[in-house]
């Protein structure tokens, strides 16, 4: 999805004139669809890896939800086939999208470079600022659990990135992304200026 948005403001910057041709609502409802379908795909794969296995009497998973890696780790036979399926998927997925993303940002930023006005230049760049921070949260955090090597990996650091992952992105994204509404930004200021009398008109 992240990798749709990053086209769809390389699109924006870019060809702005050709915009509403290439990104289409038809274009639209393809991206997103073949989006869910590549999740589903992976997910099928890696699910029917994980619960081809056996497993050991022990039912404790030493995690905060049931991440593939924490339930491969309870299998008493051979994890090699899933461990080999789950690091694919997983990096398939984030490198193939990350090289569309960095692709998209690249001629971004080519194209802003070559904008002339100051005014003109930082209106564009602000039209992805969140986009691209929202990219680098995200894209950090995944490349980090999934693509270390097998003798650095801990589950005590794997649960670590996990929280952040699932709790602290999906809370910073929506200020991440309403820091570029105005109302939002005076609301902000207001309230970095004044506290108190902010707290008292909600």
């Amino acid at each position: 999805m992240l990798a749709a948005m990053a086209y769809d403001r390389y699109m924006a910057i870019c060809n702005p004139l050709l915009y509403m041709v290439v990104v289409s609502p038809q274009i639209c409802l393809l991206l997103v669809f073949l989006t869910y379908l590549y999740s589903l795909i992976t997910a099928l794969t890696v699910t029917s890896c994980v619960f081809s296995l056996s497993y050991s009497s022990s039912n404790v998973i030493n995690h905060f939800y049931c991440d593939t890696v924490s339930l491969l780790a309870l299998s008493c036979s051979g994890t090699y086939i899933p461990e080999t399926a789950v690091f694919i998927c997983a990096g398939t997925n984030l490198l193939f999208s990350l090289a569309i993303v960095l692709i998209s940002y690249f001629n971004i930023v080519l194209a802003i470079l070559k904008i002339h006005s100051p005014e003109g230049q930082r209106k564009a760049f602000s039209t992805c600022a969140s986009h691209m921070m929202a990219v680098t949260v995200f894209y950090g955090t995944l490349l980090f659990m999934y693509l270390q090597p097998k003798t650095s990996y801990s589950l005590d650091t794997d649960k670590m990135a996990s929280v952040f992952y699932t709790l602290v992105i999906p809370v910073l994204n929506p200020l991440i992304y309403s820091l570029r509404n105005k109302d939002v930004k005076d609301v902000l200021k207001r309230f970095i200026n004044k506290p108190y009398q902010s707290l008292k008109f909600m």
